[in-house]
């Protein structure tokens, strides 16, 4: 087993595997982090959101993305993010401006969300601006989801499933994109993307008539909230480990950040989510008033560090699930 003396940075593990260093070679996908407020307090988020968070996008600087997504015209897709972005006052108007622009918008949505005081009405505007959905079900019970996210709330997230699903989610034919997000409960790598995504249809669909795109399988990073669970009870080391025993050199061609920007609340620059909640900046300029559009970075190195084990584990992971 290897230890923190003979690990090699993830660098290292690039060098031997033939790579020098990380660049991104395109940039498709900008990742927006709305703030750090949630309903929810899940205990494997990175983000460590919360209820009690405050942390929230001001509006110019939404009014500035959307400036700079008009300057940038390869950008294909705008990734929407929290905490709970809905929650957030700029949701909808980066919504509506992006779709304005012909951009695909993805919305991260954690499905009780739409039943928030106030959000009656979220569902019809995802589906009047053909909003991507990309909800989180880390399993298709009860006990599991609701040991992970909380007490009721896989009771919600179903109902919030069959709302989206009459309004035409993640049925054929329609257009309307609904995928689901499985996370592991534990210090484990996900199964296989195909295999559990066909356990999902088929319980969801038995159970109670859901019907759903895709499932995106997602490792979990041990950073933030999961770092803490994973130390509370002696499993850090040992799963820090196992994602640097199962680095596969073929996932690093499909890493996200060699196709995504990632925005904080703030405007600060990143080359991931992950590097974001560490506080690892991307090279090349700080924030989004230092550039005339997005593409001033889409050749830039990426900033790596040991977290970044976490997606070339195994069939490598990122916020599209599974990458190989």
């Amino acid at each position: 087993m290897l230890n923190a003396t003979t690990t090699p940075s993830f660098e290292g593990r690039l060098e031997s595997a033939g790579y020098s260093g990380l660049r991104r070679d395109r940039l498709e996908t900008i990742q927006i982090n709305l703030g750090r407020y949630c309903n929810q307090a899940c205990l494997h988020c990175h983000v460590e959101a919360g209820p009690l968070r405050t942390e929230r996008m001001e509006a110019r600087t939404a009014d500035r993305i959307l400036d700079l997504l008009a300057q940038s015209p390869d950008v294909r897709s705008v990734d929407l993010t929290g905490g709970a972005p809905e929650l957030h006052e700029v949701f909808r108007p980066l919504v509506l401006g992006a779709r304005a622009l012909g951009i695909e918008v993805i919305d991260r949505c954690n499905l009780t969300c739409l039943f928030v005081e106030g959000q009656e009405d979220l569902a019809a505007f995802l589906y009047d601006n053909q909003v991507h959905v990309v909800a989180s079900l880390p399993c298709y019970t009860q006990g599991n989801v609701d040991r992970q996210r909380g007490t009721g709330v896989f009771d919600q997230s179903i109902r919030g499933l069959l709302q989206l699903n009459g309004l035409g989610y993640g049925r054929d034919g329609t257009g309307l994109e609904l995928d689901l997000v499985f996370n592991p409960l534990g210090p484990s790598l996900p199964p296989s993307q195909a295999a559990l995504e066909a356990d999902y249809k088929e319980r969801l669909l038995n159970d109670f008539g859901i019907q759903f795109n895709h499932l995106l399988t997602v490792t979990n990073m041990p950073i933030k909230r999961f770092s803490e669970q994973l130390r509370r009870v002696g499993k850090e080391d040992t799963y820090r480990t196992l994602l640097e025993e199962s680095f596969n050199p073929a996932a690093v061609l499909h890493l996200m950040c060699r196709s995504l920007l990632s925005i904080g609340y703030d405007g600060r620059i990143f080359d991931c989510d992950f590097n974001q909640m560490l506080d690892l900046p991307a090279e090349g300029a700080p924030d989004i008033w230092f550039i005339q559009t997005f593409e001033d970075l889409a050749k830039a190195r990426v900033t790596t560090g040991r977290h970044c084990f976490g997606c070339t584990a195994g069939c490598g992971s990122s916020c599209g699930g599974s990458l190989l």
